[in-house]
């Protein structure tokens, strides 16, 4: 998994898997999300966006299938 960096209020960090399309967001409460089969350009627009924890809110949290941590 790739570390990407990600400056936001509720993400610590994010990690992404290019290879199965695994991605790993760490929250600054501790808790931990993952998410199967997200396309990479969801997670650099994410990341990139001026709001990481919105986008994730409105865009990766409903629309992919969560994982087990």
């Amino acid at each position: 998994m790739q570390h990407l960096p990600v400056k936001s209020r509720i993400i610590d960090s994010v990690y992404f898997s290019q290879e199965d399309g695994q991605l790993r967001i760490c929250f600054k409460n501790g808790e931990e999300r993952r998410f199967a089969e997200v396309q990479e350009t969801e997670v650099l627009a994410m990341c990139e966006a001026r709001s990481p924890g919105q986008y994730y809110i409105d865009n990766i949290r409903t629309r992919f299938r969560r994982i087990a941590a």
